[in-house]
């Protein structure tokens, strides 16, 4: 059931994550344990969906659960999700800015869609053309078609108003069906 304050959805955590949450800022490893029992794998796909390199995604999920039990004093807010995911993100960005990543033209991309005849290669085409989306916007994306989250939590997330992150999410949008484009023209051609 999601409540309505102010014009921001309120979802109520569980009263185990409530307690959890609580109990993790006086420095329990059961909290600990119950929170990265409930958001372990939501953080890894973010981490593995913004980074599209496995050993990276694994290093980024790791360090950011460090981050949030070194940090778990700092947490004043109402909305765990939101700061957990935050701290993911500057995770993930301090990892790109590391590796230097640029955009470069990627020949098997723009080549023939032959992969896409399989589910598999239907993935990975969505991936790299995820991958290709500006960080501003693939993070926003990420956030709303994958990990499910509110436009107002991916407001939080990522320090922005809310309709900001609704013209983020619909200009990924946009880029995708772009990008998308031969893809789905191969699947309704044959």
């Amino acid at each position: 059931m999601i409540l309505m304050f102010d014009k921001k959805p309120y979802n109520p955590e569980s009263e185990e994550l409530i307690k959890a949450i609580d109990e993790l800022k006086t420095g329990s490893a059961q909290a600990f344990h119950v929170l990265y029992s409930a958001y372990n794998q939501k953080v890894y796909r973010f981490c593995y969906r913004m980074l599209g390199d496995e050993a990276t995604a694994k290093d980024a999920f790791q360090e950011t659960f460090i981050k949030i039990f070194e940090h778990r004093k700092e947490f004043k807010g109402t909305n765990f999700q939101a700061w957990l995911f935050t701290i993911g993100r500057h995770t993930c960005l301090n990892y790109i800015r590391t590796k230097k990543v640029h955009d470069t033209f990627i020949e098997d991309y723009h080549s023939s869609l032959s992969a896409a005849d399989s589910d598999i290669g239907m993935q990975e085409f969505i991936q790299k053309a995820i991958a290709k989306l500006p960080v501003s916007l693939k993070e926003a994306l990420l956030l709303r078609e994958y990990e499910e989250c509110t436009y107002y939590d991916i407001a939080d997330i990522l320090g922005i108003e809310v309709s900001l992150a609704k013209v983020r999410v619909h200009r990924a949008r946009m880029i995708m069906r772009k990008l998308l484009k031969p893809l789905v023209k191969e699947i309704y051609e044959s």
